[in-house]
């Protein structure tokens, strides 16, 4: 198997819910005649939103779950100022702040906020990762 990640597809609440809230953070649809999903080219790989009762049954799992998802999605910025600003526009299209940014014991600053369906995704600036002009994160070796 490459060491590779194409695809994280979210299980989603109110599908048309989240689509507005990931539009208004500014994210374009791609895909958009595929019918009771949505699809977000992100650099190199895609998020995908789907009703989480079918991704479940898809998957056979039971959809039920509450509480932390054990799962955090990172946005990586180019610079610290970065982070504060998109905490704040991720509040206004209807986040829920979860950790106000804040000096990182790793040497960074990030903070954190929730999707409408509790999604946590860190806002974090790392002086050690590079960030590409297409996005993507570049680690050191």
């Amino acid at each position: 198997m490459e060491q590779r990640l194409s695809l994280i597809t979210l299980g989603v609440t109110d599908l048309d819910r989240s689509r507005e809230f990931y539009e208004a953070l500014g994210w374009k649809r791609s895909v958009r005649e595929a019918e009771g999903v949505v699809f977000f080219q992100t650099g190199g790989m895609a998020l995908g939103l789907y009703p989480r009762a079918a991704l479940a049954e898809d998957a056979c799992v039971p959809p039920g779950g509450s509480g932390f998802c054990g799962i955090a999605l990172a946005y990586n910025t180019r610079n610290r100022e970065e982070v504060d600003l998109l905490l704040a526009e991720a509040q206004s299209a209807g986040a829920t702040i979860l950790k106000p940014a804040q000096d990182a014991f790793w040497g960074g600053y990030s903070g954190y906020f929730a999707d409408p369906d509790g999604y946590p995704w860190e806002i974090a600036w790392n002086p050690g990762f590079s960030i590409d002009p297409d996005g993507s994160i570049r680690l050191p070796a």
